[in-house]
């Protein structure tokens, strides 16, 4: 069929229901239990049917429907009230606005490669998208002027399904974009907006959509437009499909495509956030608009784009994070390069931990570590494994003061919680948990909530998560031509006052899925106990290419599959935030079994917090700083194993023993129904973790320690027609051509024997500067325990003074080195560049040791 010519129909709603529309077209309502209440009222078979997608039911409706609604005054009531609450949540008085009033011209750029939003809007896989979906609703409720940017996939992530024998298909349905909350955007001549790339020997084109997240717009690129060639078309096809080469299409989609975006709708964003190194390359792009706008070299825009962009990386292992090889990087950056004035080996090392080696292939994380000026892991102990991991940029700096700080993730409260739980801390808490969930002494109140009915309202979501999770293996099973009586018996499987134990993230090996399956007979036991049994719920996919993934479901699987645990244990297929919303909501306890340093940070857990469930956790990611011994349980005290299969047994053994020994007895023990011991761990892990791990708490945050001060030094660099980044840049080549006579020349202290805590170590030092000035840099002590290697571990430093000129470029200074603690300490003198607006003081390359 040729010249097709296309057109969207809108569902033709009464004016007095046009609010509908309106609310539907702001995922704000995804986090309002009345605005969704209000949706299912519509049509409660339909809205099922529909997925949870408010548009498509409204354009499925009959108008006879419409029409009793119009004689519904409770409904039409309820509607107004919806509205009105929208309005006054659009309009009212942020926390942004009230703790910033000078900073009325902020605007910061949210770049991730995945939005996890709803379920009706699948362009999430996992983690990272739920995360950065969960950021720009706490952006949106906290009033930050953040405008997010993104792709729109046409397929999405993979849709699962399993064979009968429990191996993993894939299926990669169509989006509708006609049913999702999105617009293209216009431009001012109310034509589709375009957004042009060069790509190797073609220009590629894109549109933008937009969608509405509460105060907080998203702008999501689609490549699939009959401008581009079907090749291109592709381009926005699978979320993290394809080889190298799309992937590396994609990212410069996203991020110098995305960076381009913003500005052509007029936005000039003095912060961009590149969550993860996918979009690292758009800050190529505002170095190039910086050169362009403000008369600056590759060198002085630099320094301005360093200074105030945000980075995030969520990947703990080398292999997780982007490289691309040398040659194809060369492909995509030949032309592009002498737009920014520089060469194609410059261009190349800004992606290498070491510059100039010729065979090190080009990391996206790299590159927006070099590029950033705050960087971040999104825990304290993936902070530490961030640190370990990237240390040869600055090889010889110690790993504790790499230029890599934690900002641990959080989950957004009013999109996780339940509304009978939220309904109950509204009694018993105020609503200021949802306005101020980050203030500990909101979350101390929980206290008072009466405990029959704090169980009973988990218990509630327990009847709920069975039921659930019966209809949706029925679904299964007859997807997959199942016989009536398999099917008939779904509706015996689980029960619902039994001890429920969930299970789902990601099926990789590292997680460990299968760690409870590792001893059959013990788990059998704890299944099929007379008096105190337990049952499982699993969920989660592996991704496609992944085999060992694929071989730990259907391992579950099968074992699911036996008459003795059949009614004890189930794997819900295709895991998304709706699967996921049931299971936090319901479960007693939430299972982690990661290996130990692999998890980054981890947010299901934290989902099951303010719903009453309790954490079940290694100590890895995000509970090593959450578990405080009596608010959940942790899996062995966070050592780590040589031996993978001795780890494994040890971790496996342990977890059986908690199980056996203190979490079913605790669980069983009633005192006229109530489990009183249980409810007051629930309680203390409500009061200890819930005004910690949200997003609340997160955004502000990055506020704090990424956003403002970026924005504050870009402005400096900026001031005065661009002349402080010129000066910086001039400084900084000056620093890499006269460091090389940089030197520590003598280092004396005073008696180095019968030294007690709370003593002052005296010591001076002779440093050879040559043309470089004091004021240029800082001379520090260095000092600490020494460790088993002999070196200084988790040194602390503190400057020395210079007291004496001696001529030539030699300078003395002295220093007091505190002691604070017993044992084996040392200490030793270096020297690092200084200027004050420099983002992170330590430069790769410049550093000198006494």
């Amino acid at each position: 069929m040729k010249n097709i010519r296309t057109f969207n129909v809108s569902p033709a709603l009464p004016d007095r229901l046009k609010p509908l529309l309106r609310i539907a077209h702001n995922l704000w309502w995804v986090w309002n239990h009345e605005a969704t209440e209000l949706f299912m009222r519509c049509d409660m078979e339909l809205w099922e049917e529909c997925y949870h997608n408010p548009l498509e039911m409204l354009g499925l409706m009959q108008q006879d429907r419409f029409k009793e609604l119009l004689e519904d005054e409770s409904f039409l009531s309820h509607m107004d009230r919806v509205e009105s609450d929208l309005d006054f949540y659009l309009t009212s008085r942020s926390w942004y606005v009230s703790n910033f009033p000078d900073r009325e011209n902020d605007c910061i750029g949210y770049f991730s490669m995945e939005f996890g939003l709803h379920e009706s809007v699948p362009i999430y896989s996992g983690g990272l998208g739920v995360l950065a979906g969960d950021h720009l609703k706490s952006a949106s409720d906290l009033g930050l002027p953040l405008v997010g940017v993104g792709l729109l996939y046409r397929e999405g992530y993979f849709r699962q399904y399993l064979t009968a024998d429990g191996w993993q298909q894939e299926l990669y349905p169509d989006n509708d974009f006609s049913h999702m909350p999105i617009r293209v955007v216009k431009d001012a001549d109310r034509n589709t907006l375009l957004i042009r790339l060069d790509y190797p020997g073609r220009v590629v084109s894109a549109q933008a959509w937009k969608l509405q997240v509460g105060r907080v717009v998203l702008y999501l690129l689609d490549t699939n437009i009959p401008e581009n060639s079907e090749e291109d078309r592709a381009i926005t096809s699978r979320l993290y499909g394809g080889d190298h080469e799309m992937r590396i299409k994609q990212e410069v989609l996203l991020g110098i495509g995305g960076y381009r975006l913003l500005r052509e709708l007029g936005f000039d964003p003095n912060c961009c956030h590149m969550n993860e190194g996918h979009s690292a390359f758009g800050a190529l792009e505002q170095i190039r608009y910086a050169m362009r706008e403000h008369s600056l070299n590759f060198a002085e825009a630099l320094e301005v784009v360093a200074t105030n962009n945000a980075f995030t990386t969520h990947t703990p292992v080398p292999a997780g994070n982007d490289v691309f090889p040398n040659p194809l990087m060369e492909t995509y950056f030949g032309e592009y390069v002498h737009q920014l004035g520089i060469d194609m080996n410059t261009f190349l090392g800004l992606g290498k931990q070491n510059p100039h080696d010729p065979n090190e292939n080009f990391c996206m994380t790299v590159l927006a570590l070099r590029l950033a000026g705050a960087c971040n892991g999104v825990s304290q102990l993936h902070g530490e494994v961030s640190r370990a991991m990237w240390q040869r940029i600055w090889p010889d700096l110690p790993v504790n003061e790499l230029p890599i700080f934690h900002i641990t993730n959080g989950i957004h409260l009013p999109t996780w919680i339940s509304y009978d739980m939220s309904m109950l801390l509204d009694r018993y808490l105020g609503r200021d948990w949802r306005y101020e969930p980050e203030d500990e002494k909101v979350w101390a109140r929980v206290d008072s909530v009466p405990d029959a009915e704090l169980w009973r309202t988990h218990e509630r979501r327990r009847e709920r998560l069975v039921a659930f999770s019966r209809k949706r293996l029925s679904a299964q099973l007859k997807s997959r031509g199942a016989p009536p009586s398999e099917i008939a018996r779904a509706d015996e499987v689980l029960d619902p006052e039994v001890l429920t134990i969930g299970f789902a993230r990601r099926f990789a090996t590292y997680k460990r899925g299968t760690l409870i399956l590792s001893d059959i007979e013990r788990l059998l036991r704890l299944l099929n106990d007379e008096e105190r049994p337990l049952q499982l719920i699993f969920a989660g996919k592996a991704h496609p290419h992944d085999v060992a993934g694929k071989e730990l479901i259907q391992q579950i699987v099968r074992f699911a599959q036996r008459d003795d645990v059949r009614n004890r244990l189930v794997f819900l297929e295709d895991y998304d935030a709706n699967v996921a919303h049931y299971l936090v909501q319901g479960v007693d306890i939430w299972l982690n079994t990661p290996r130990r340093n692999l998890e980054a940070s981890g947010t299901s857990g934290m989902k099951v917090i303010a719903n009453g469930g309790l954490n079940l956790s290694i100590l890895d990611g995000w509970w090593v700083e959450g578990w405080n011994g009596d608010n959940g349980w942790a899996i062995g005290r966070g050592e780590e194993y040589e031996d993978l299969n001795y780890a494994d047994h040890v971790e496996s053994q342990a977890l059986f023993n908690l199980l056996e020994h203190e979490i079913v007895p605790l669980f069983y023990d009633r005192k006229k129904g109530i489990p009183r011991g249980w409810i007051r761990r629930m309680k203390r892990s409500m009061a200890t973790l819930g005004w910690q791990f949200n997003t609340h708490r997160m955004v502000e945050d990055y506020v704090l320690r990424s956003y403002h001060p970026g924005m504050n030094r870009k402005a400096a660099l900026l001031a005065d027609n661009g002349e402080p980044a010129r000066e910086l840049a001039r400084w900084r080549r000056s620093m890499y051509m006269q460091w090389v006579q940089i030197n520590v020349e003598e280092v004396n202290a005073e008696k180095l024997v019968s030294l007690k805590v709370g003593d002052e170590l005296a010591v001076s030092a002779v440093v050879h500067l040559g043309e470089i000035q004091p004021g240029d840099v800082r001379v520090e002590l260095f000092y600490g325990g020494i460790g088993s290697s002999g070196d200084i571990e988790k040194g602390q430093s503190l400057g020395m003074t210079i007291v004496k000129e001696l001529g030539s470029g030699r300078y003395r200074y002295e220093g007091r080195v505190p002691l604070v603690v017993t044992g084996k300490n040392g200490f030793t003198v270096r020297i690092t560049p200084d200027h004050d607006l420099i983002a992170t003081r330590f430069i790769p390359g410049l550093i000198a040791w006494g």
